[in-house]
This record gives structure tokens, C-alpha cells and sequence, in this order.
């Protein structure tokens, strides 16, 4: 009896001394979910999280493009977040042909004041593979310009898993196609989403690095 107490009682010494490690393990973890997911940790960063398969909090912006964006700021992503699409995208150093180009459209307001849409912008370096020729004519033509940038907009936030596979009707009345998975998505099989994921405060921003041409 007396070995089978001491037993027992070691027993119970080991279990004691296992779960506050147990414990304090859970609780680590759940702070690390807890700030990738957006909670407030301290210290914590309002950059990208560094694309690493399954471990992506695709809530967060990603992919290679988004070193590119300010720190801080109104150009930064806190910055953007709290400005509506065209007002985020003017700050963004890397979309001044797109803003352009909607300035041109007379887009800004529309953009503006639309609620819970997706636009993939293309990046200044997307138009440049545009020939100048081409582009200019472009950004000459207001309707012609208008069923472009519009081919760009999506009525409906997308999450990047929506992204995977699937159809989507734009405001040009025409869809586009986007698949892919982790932090590697493409559009319309040829653009190339750079920086994914980028809150404005009425809008979800896919930065692309080639411009979308809707079907003639």
C-alpha cells in the first residue's frame, strides 16, 4: 500500500508540474494568433507579413510589392485604411499613372463612394508596358478609359481565398479570373497581383503588375 501511495503521489507531482507548462504554451500561441489576426500586441509592427505558406495571416497585406510602401504616413497601410480607394491610391508613390488615369475618367467620386468593392490596381510600371502611343490615346479617350479602369472594380470585397479559384463580374458588365493560392495569385492568367490584400476604408486593394483589358 505504502509504494502503491508513493506511486500516486508522484503521479500527481508529475501531472502539477506538466499542465502550467502546458498552459503557458496555449497561451503563447494564442497571443501569436491573437496578433496576427490583428489583435494589439505591443510592439507589434503594421507591416506585411513575410509570405510563408500556410502560416499567412491573409488578413494582413502580402506579397513582394508591398516593400515598397510607406512605413508610415498617409501612403502607409494604416494610412490607407482610413481613406476611401481613389483618396489611398493617390498616396501610394507607386500608382500615379493609375490615379491619373482616373482623374482623367472622372472616376475619383464614384470610386470614392462605392461601398465594399475590390479594385486591382495596376501599378505605374504595369502601364509602362503599355506603349506610350497606346497609352496616351488611352488616357485621350474617357470611354474608352472608363471601361478600362472599370474592368479593374469588383462589386464585392474579395478575400484572397476567394481568389484561389473563381469567376467575377466587374463594373464594365464583364468578368474576369483569378487563381492561385499562398501568397501567389494572377489575374486573367497574365497580371500578377504584387502586394494583395490592402484595406482602404471602403475597398480591398490587389496592386497588379500588369493592366486589365476588358474583352472588345
Amino acid at each position: 500500500m505504502n509504494a502503491l501511495h508513493f506511486r500516486r503521489a508522484a503521479l500527481a507531482v508529475s501531472a502539477a508540474a506538466v499542465l502550467p507548462l502546458a498552459l503557458t504554451a496555449c497561451s503563447s500561441d494564442d497571443s501569436k494568433d491573437s496578433a496576427s489576426a490583428g489583435g494589439s500586441r505591443p510592439g507589434a509592427a503594421s507591416t506585411p507579413v513575410t509570405p510563408d505558406g500556410d502560416s499567412l495571416n491573409k488578413s494582413e497585406p502580402f506579397g513582394p510589392g508591398c516593400a515598397s510602401v510607406p512605413k508610415d504616413g498617409a501612403g502607409s497601410f494604416a494610412g490607407m485604411a482610413k481613406d476611401p480607394v481613389a483618396t489611398a491610391a493617390s498616396n501610394n508613390p507607386d500608382l500615379a499613372t493609375l490615379v491619373t488615369a482616373v482623374g482623367q475618367a472622372g472616376l475619383a467620386d464614384t470610386l470614392n463612394n462605392a461601398r465594399n468593392i475590390t479594385v486591382f490596381a495596376p501599378t505605374d510600371d504595369a502601364f509602362a508596358k503599355i506603349p506610350k502611343a497606346d497609352l496616351d490615346k488611352l488616357l485621350a479617350d474617357k470611354a474608352a478609359l472608363t471601361k478600362v479602369l472599370t474592368y479593374h472594380v469588383v462589386g464585392q470585397k474579395l478575400t484572397p481565398k476567394q481568389l484561389e479559384k473563381g469567376t467575377f463580374d466587374t463594373l464594365a458588365k464583364s468578368t474576369l479570373t483569378a487563381s492561385g493560392s499562398g501568397v501567389t495569385y494572377t489575374v486573367n492568367d497574365s497580371s500578377k497581383v504584387v502586394c494583395g490584400a490592402v484595406p482602404t476604408a471602403n475597398a480591398t486593394v490587389y496592386i497588379v503588375d500588369t493592366v486589365l483589358m476588358p474583352p472588345m
